[in-house]
């Protein structure tokens, strides 16, 4: 799995304070983006955390290119509905020289569900082929590839729907390979931002565990803020 941070909104702390601190300045946007004192701004900052005044958190976005990982993962990360994504295409990309996968760990350790999983895979590998040899369109053949076929995805989430999707995607319930996605992307995302960011991630880095039963019974040591 591969994830780089290809763009974030310039200055994303300062943006949501201006956004924020507009509603009761008798001054412009422009102004307050420019003259708001580093104390100020955070300041600003603590009141939206800590207020939960989230929707000025919208006015700042990160764009992530995500290669190397499953269709599996992605079938679960299109489901964060606010957040834009671009897949690559099994419909016009044809896989002439095989598939690539991404295979879990539990087969992996296990040396009779590897051999099952990698002989099904290479099943599925020859069927593809064939049909593509036999004419039939790439966007019918690929009915055949499994969701452990890697794929690549550009993915833009604003701030608030990131600490949404971290507060779901880090929580160790979710499943291993989102959550080492999630991981890896507020580990891009939390330098950039590092108050918005300090204490992103499961419920349980900032509150109580939500899972009840389910809980895993390791949750994170609190996050105080300054």
């Amino acid at each position: 799995m591969n994830v780089e941070l290809l763009y974030h909104t310039p200055d994303p702390e300062r943006a949501i304070a201006t956004a924020a601190r507009l509603c009761y300045a008798p001054v412009g946007a422009s102004e307050l983006m420019e003259t708001m004192s580093p104390e100020r701004m955070a300041s600003v900052l603590s009141t939206i955390m800590k207020g939960g005044h989230f929707s000025t958190l919208e006015h700042a976005s990160y764009t992530f290119a995500i290669d190397g990982v499953s269709r599996a993962l992605t079938h679960q990360l299109v489901r964060h509905r606010i957040a834009s994504f671009n897949q690559q295409s099994q419909r016009y990309v044809k896989f002439k020289n095989g598939i690539d996968i991404v295979k879990p760990h539990t087969i992996e350790e296990n040396t009779e569900a590897e051999a099952i999983f990698d002989e099904v895979i290479k099943q599925a590998e020859e069927a593809y082929g064939k049909l593509l040899e036999l004419g039939i369109p790439a966007e019918d053949a690929r009915y055949l590839l499994p969701n452990a076929a890697e794929t690549k995805i550009v993915v833009t989430m604003n701030v608030r729907e990131l600490l949404h999707f971290f507060e779901l995607r880090c929580c160790n319930r979710a499943q291993w390979e989102i959550r080492e996605l999630a991981h890896k992307m507020l580990e891009l995302a939390r330098p950039t931002a590092p108050y918005v960011f300090c204490d992103a991630g499961a419920p349980c880095v900032h509150g109580s565990c939500p899972e009840g039963k389910m809980t895993c019974g390791s949750p994170f040591p609190k996050v105080v803020r300054d």
